[in-house]
């Protein structure tokens, strides 16, 4: 227990076993025994093994006393319980399981997070319904949905902006823009579809169906929108004013996500030209519509909507079209 080596043979005078058990039974009056400092040991088991190499049997601890005083040693002079191989081997097991129960809790807490911050992503990809179908192994088939909203957008004159701009401040231009439309957005029942430069695409109606409610909601988000532009400072010129065209139409879609790597949900149909002839062929800071969505507006009698007249549209011929200018705040509206 103290010197890890067998009796006797780390004494100077040691030379084989044979010689020193001759010494041993040649002794004399003093025993030979061996030598052990309490300062270079454990001082209780050095007082230990003297008390049992006394010469007279009677003087010798029992074995009950040297496991009680062995039991006694084994409590640590620093206030804590000294343990064996097998004692410190458990405790290690047990420490390694609590603290593999803490990593497991751990990653388990960084996965959930994880996963979350996907979903969230996922959802501003792809409308909720479509994502969570995605998430759990499902397949998206295209939907024909009977009528929707569509909002179209661009910037006035983004060209010549671009053009007396740097790329990073063209950058910084759309991602204010759009971030403030996002905002406005939040408030709707709509879908962004997407953004191309400087185009906006949003749907109401779709891929959740809300009635004849679609149209009320873009164009009131419309109107949001034309007050927001006519606040909007362009950072790196603020003394130009940002001017948009916004063009709407409601008819029927087919919607569906297209692509396996960046899968997008993507509408069909001539609905979607429609709206963007009607972006294209307005005026600058004016909401234009088509005779549809402003069919679906009048019903609700809160909107002021101005007849444009008949203009030549490409692809469409002569068309009916309007402005819509405002809402009228009602009670209980």
């Amino acid at each position: 227990m103290c010197s890890r080596a067998e009796p006797f043979t780390e004494e100077s005078w040691y030379t084989s076993v044979s010689d020193t058990v001759e010494r041993i039974k040649n002794c004399g009056i003093k025993p030979y025994r061996p030598t052990l400092n309490e300062h270079e040991h454990i001082p209780e088991i050095v007082q230990l093994a003297n008390r049992c190499w006394e010469e007279l049997p009677s003087d010798r601890p029992t074995f009950q006393k040297v496991r009680k005083v062995l039991k006694k040693i084994r409590m640590t002079r620093n206030n804590g319980e000294s343990q064996n191989v097998l004692d410190v081997l458990l405790q290690r097991m047990e420490q390694y399981a609590n603290n593999l129960e803490g990593m497991v809790e751990e990653k388990t807490q960084a996965f959930l997070e994880e996963k979350k911050r996907s979903e969230e992503l996922l959802y501003k990809v792809l409308p909720r319904s479509v994502a969570d179908q995605l998430r759990m192994g499902h397949s998206v088939n295209p939907e024909a949905f009977e009528c929707v909203t569509i909002y179209f957008s661009d910037i006035v004159g983004f060209t010549t902006i671009s053009a007396n701009s740097t790329p990073f401040q063209v950058v910084d231009l759309l991602n204010d823009l759009y971030t403030c439309f996002d905002a406005i957005i939040e408030n709707y029942d709509v879908y962004k579809v997407e953004t191309i430069g400087d185009a906006y695409m949003v749907v109401s109606g779709l891929p959740v169906r809300n009635g004849n409610e679609h149209v009320r909601h873009i164009a009131r988000m419309s109107l949001d929108i034309v007050n927001s532009v006519r606040q909007f400072v362009i950072r790196h010129k603020p003394d130009e004013p940002l001017m948009a065209r916004i063009g709407l139409h409601s008819g029927p879609v087919c919607a569906g996500v297209v692509g396996q790597k960046m899968p997008r949900y993507c509408l069909f149909g001539d609905t979607v030209n429609t709206a963007s002839r009607m972006e294209s062929n307005g005026k600058a800071m004016k909401i234009h519509i088509s005779e549809a969505t402003m069919g679906l507006l009048l019903p609700f009698g809160t909107f002021t909507v101005e007849e444009r007249g008949i203009i030549e549209v490409k692809g469409k011929g002569r068309v009916r079209t309007f402005w819509l200018e405002n809402e009228i705040e009602t009670l209980g509206n």
